[in-house]
């Protein structure tokens, strides 16, 4: 006779009660998670863009944990402490630069400026009537002291969270092997699937920090520099605000440096404004263009309009880890509907792309590696 099959005890309420409790640890995971998603993030996409070179690291040194730990070294030098510095000189030209405001708009420098130019008087009468500019650049100059004051406060926080990072780094390098076949036995994908979706992962990662962190950065130390080197107030603070407009796709370094040439024009430093209007539209403006095909190409594979919406709403909803939480949202997404409309219609999956570079160093690890 054949046995019977054995029946799961709980009955049939098992498998639902097993969902259940399954569902409430994933939330109960999730929500204590949550206040380290940054820290999480951070590392997670240190360890994609870093890992091609960490393989390098490992396969000279032989030691998994000695290498992870010279990497996060590195990795530490190069970012973390010049982030320090330039974060302290920030805070420092932002409280100088507000209370050069304030002083000048006290003394009437600006209503003199626009005095100057009768075409132009009209328009300064007007915004004297309708702003209390005194009163604007004072409570300008209060609220980037209080910004100040609250990175103090709340430096013991980033304090942590950073250190957070760079441990979570640390276990992402030196264990990837490990998460990668983990991650690989919980999803519902065929080992080709895996392979797309850990490939669009590393692009979506690689896309936007180098895409649009790398080349923002760029911008922002270029316009930085000239400020510098015209005397103007405050470049490292400009600078900053530059980098961080030309993240956003609809603006740019332009809405710093196009008033900025005109304020030095009616101000009569017509050479200054000329030359800045030229670095502007020339070197700023242009080395998007020369840049981000070499550092992205085509990996993103969004549109410029759900690139902006991914970005602007994955800020929203989780703050700075958003920047690159919301565009890995949108094309893993993207995927797996990809995948499951292949699925359904029973056909297959576009030939994967070229090899990333994480995918070429891994392949040059040793047998003895790849086999663990």
């Amino acid at each position: 006779m054949n046995a019977k099959p054995e029946v799961p005890p709980g009955g049939r309420l098992g498998p639902i009660v097993l969902a259940a409790t399954a569902i409430a640890g994933a939330a109960l995971c999730i929500l204590m998670i949550w206040p380290f998603v940054g820290a999480i993030t951070w590392a997670l996409a240190l360890a994609i863009l870093f890992v091609p070179a960490h393989a390098r690291i490992e396969r000279r040194i032989g030691n998994p944990t000695v290498a992870a730990l010279i990497s996060v070294a590195i990795l530490v030098i190069v970012v973390a402490v010049p982030a320090v510095f330039v974060i302290e000189r920030l805070m420092s030209e932002a409280a100088t630069g507000a209370t050069s405001l304030q002083r000048r708009v006290v003394a009437g420098e600006l209503r003199t400026m626009l005095d100057s130019y009768p075409r132009l008087a009209p328009i300064g009468a007007w915004i004297e009537h309708q702003l209390d500019l005194p009163a604007l650049a004072a409570s300008l100059a209060t609220w980037l002291s209080n910004i100040g004051a609250t990175f103090v406060r709340g430096s013991v926080l980033q304090v942590v969270e950073v250190a957070l990072t760079f441990y979570l780094l640390f276990y992402f390098l030196r264990d990837r092997h490990a998460a990668k076949a983990i991650i690989r036995s919980w999803l519902p994908l065929t080992p080709a699937e895996d392979d797309r979706l850990f490939r669009r992962v590393f692009d979506t990662v690689h896309a936007t920090v180098y895409g649009t962190l790398a080349v923002a950065a760029v911008q922002g130390t270029l316009g930085g520099l000239m400020f510098w080197a015209l005397g103007l107030p405050a470049p490292l603070l400009w600078g900053l605000v530059m980098g961080l407009l030309s993240v956003i796709p609809v603006l740019g370094a332009f809405v710093v440096w196009i008033p900025a040439s005109l304020i030095l024009a009616l101000d009569g430093s017509w050479g200054k404004a000329v030359v800045l209007a030229l670095w502007g539209a020339v070197v700023v403006g242009s080395i998007d263009n020369i840049l981000r095909p070499i550092l992205v190409g085509n990996r993103l594979r969004l549109h410029t309009v759900p690139a902006f919406i991914s970005m602007i709403g994955g800020l929203t909803l989780f703050g700075a880890p958003g920047f690159i939480l919301g565009p890995l949202a949108v094309t893993v997404t993207m995927l797996i509907m990809e995948i499951w409309s292949a699925r359904l219609n029973d056909t297959p999956l576009p030939d994967l792309e070229q090899p990333t570079p994480l995918e070429t160093a891994e392949a040059a690890v040793s047998p003895r590696r790849r086999g663990s």
